[in-house]
């Protein structure tokens, strides 16, 4: 596997950056142990074999349980020929199954690339080519659009999961009568196998399993837009992985055994896997695995699960304030509130903090930055650097940074500027992309490695951190990054399209979604079926989140004076 090398980045202990102040001298430097994810999770799970790892609609899998199911699961992969350094895709929801399977890819020193599986057809016949997947682990629902492009892939062996193998045997047989039955699956050959057979011939495998892999190996590939919005592998090292849970027992000292994170963001998105399962695991708490977030239905999670860690995005709170059914819930247990992946205004802030005092809630919201180059969070609203507005102090052995975006020179206290990420949770680079990940990682003289993150902002006189505006032309859609230009991309590729142009516009729950403003070829007359066609182009290429809500057909899209699409003109139309 041919990767952009690895710099070790060495942060000087002398130095006194100003949030230093807010961590006890202990915890201001952190040791990250050399060894696997998996590894990790074995260690710290030594002490409480016996409480709960994952709760899954009120089916529970202890930590014994789940290291012995991780095992076996090693075992189904090494019968199957997987390597160690081969990579398997992972195509699920918050399943107890991709958990697993996380896990047991980690033990046996392969690697997993984890998308999601609401990708199109397209989108995910790109990712197992790019990364040279020789095994895919989907669910059932995914099969369809599998299918259609299995055969021009790599993937020799195709492992179905079904959403309620892992279901109470109740809601399993419900499940089954009220969706499992329309969902269309393979049937069983020497390429497909379903996920109690798998397993079962893991119970019978005997050879070696465990490969013991360093801190600076990779672990998982997981996938953005960068800086440009064309999409990329992120290579996730093992090190970029545990430093977070390291950082996390700094950070949250008082969270272990008996805890409960409401695991709702997927584990696709990087925030949901480390923060949501890893984190939680090695401190000894229970990732409540959410495979389907229904806000509808949120007063019901919070009354029936009782989490203390709710973690989310900013659309996830807004489900909160709006769900009409919380008048009466108490909301007492709850210890953390975690709040990333976009920015929260600060009225907004105020609101929620409002609303959770209302409903007896022991905290408020913290704020966090980061984003998946740099193996999730960076930086959170914690200790006493909890400043309204503000998205907090840098982890123990994190360093911001804020340059002037053209001459790339730091700039001082307060003044605005691209935000610079340094630190032990740095992606070892994009895979097989020497050029993007020069151009976002750049090496300094002391021999640090920056992630230029395309955003802007500022550190005050105690450095925290406060986000201003994005570089970077983005959406974000219920939490995901979503890039107008990769949409655009797609589109012009439609032989009815001759230009385009995409803009974000208000949702009142995804907070935006993409709109389209499309000019077709000459030759091409706009009736009822190229909009159809255009459409179903749309599902067939693009993630179910990306598929613009609407398409707007024009005879012309207004340019800038240097002839560049006006996207500011586009916003400002009232269609």
């Amino acid at each position: 596997m041919k990767l952009v090398d690895k710099v070790i980045n060495k942060i000087k202990k002398d130095k006194e950056y100003p949030w230093l102040k807010f961590y006890k001298k202990e915890d201001r430097n952190i040791e990250v142990p050399n060894i696997s994810v998996y590894e990790r999770l074995k260690e710290t799970s030594t002490e409480h074999l016996s409480a709960i790892a994952l709760n899954y609609f009120n089916k529970v899998f202890n930590y014994d349980k789940l290291l012995t199911e991780i095992d076996t699961c090693a075992r189904a992969l090494k019968s199957q020929g997987v390597r160690e350094g081969d990579v398997v895709t992972i195509c699920m929801a918050n399943t107890p199954e991709a958990v697993i399977s996380f896990y047991a890819v980690n033990k046996i020193g392969a690697i997993s690339n984890i998308i999601h599986p609401l990708s199109a057809s397209e989108e995910i016949k790109r990712s197992l080519l790019s990364t040279n997947s020789v095994c895919l682990i989907a669910i059932n629902m995914s099969y369809e659009k599998i299918q259609e492009i299995i055969d021009d892939t790599k993937v020799y062996k195709l492992i179905i999961v079904s959403p309620a193998d892992s279901m109470p045997t109740l809601l399993s047989i419900g499940y089954f009568l009220t969706q499992g039955r329309k969902v269309k699956t393979p049937v069983r050959n020497e390429m497909n196998l379903y996920w109690k057979d798998f397993m079962e011939k893991g119970k019978k495998y005997t050879g070696r399993v465990l490969v013991k892999t360093t801190k600076d190996q990779p672990a998982v590939i997981l996938h953005s837009g960068g800086t440009t919005g064309t999409p990329k592998n992120i290579v996730l090292t093992n090190g970029n992985i545990n430093t977070v849970t390291c950082q996390a027992r700094v950070i949250f000292p008082n969270l272990g055994v008996g805890d409960k994170l409401l695991a709702i963001l997927p584990i696709f998105h990087c925030f949901g896997l480390v923060v949501g399962v890893h984190a939680p695991l090695v401190l000894g708490a229970t990732s409540i695995l959410i495979p389907q977030f229904d806000a509808k239905k949120f007063d019901k999670l919070l009354t029936e699960y009782k989490p203390t860690v709710i973690t989310g995005v900013p659309t996830l709170f807004e489900a909160l304030l709006n769900n009409k059914n919380m008048d009466k819930v108490n909301l007492s247990f709850v210890k953390y509130i975690i709040s990333g992946g976009d920015s929260l205004p600060p009225e907004k802030n105020k609101i929620i903090n409002a609303f959770l005092a209302a409903h007896h809630c022991r905290t408020h919201i913290i704020q966090g930055y980061g984003m998946t180059e740099s193996a999730g969070p960076v930086t959170a609203s914690v200790l006493q650097a909890d400043k309204l507005g503000s998205v907090g102090i840098p982890f123990p052995g994190n360093i911001i940074k804020i340059v002037d975006k053209d001459t790339r020179e730091e700039v001082c206290t307060g003044e605005v500027g691209e935000i610079l990420i340094s630190g032990p949770t740095v992606m070892m680079g994009y895979l097989d992309n020497e050029k993007e990940t020069n151009e976002i990682l750049e090496k300094d003289e002391k021999g640090r490695i920056w992630v230029h993150t395309g955003d802007l902002g500022y550190l005050d006189e105690d450095g925290c951190l406060f986000f201003v505006q994005r570089l970077k032309r983005m959406l974000i859609v219920s939490g995901y990054n979503v890039y107008p230009s990769h949409i655009e991309d797609v589109l012009l590729k439609h032989p009815y399209v001759s230009t385009c142009g995409v803009i974000g516009i208000p949702h009142p729950y995804k907070v935006q979604v993409p709109k389209a403003f499309i000019v077709l070829k000459s030759n091409v007359e706009l009736t009822n079926k190229v909009k159809k066609e255009i459409k179903e182009y749309c599902q067939k290429n693009l993630a179910n989140y990306m598929i613009p809500k609407e398409f707007v057909f024009k005879e012309s899209l207004p340019k800038t004076m240097i002839g560049k699409i006006n996207y500011r003109l586009l916003e400002e139309e009232k269609m």
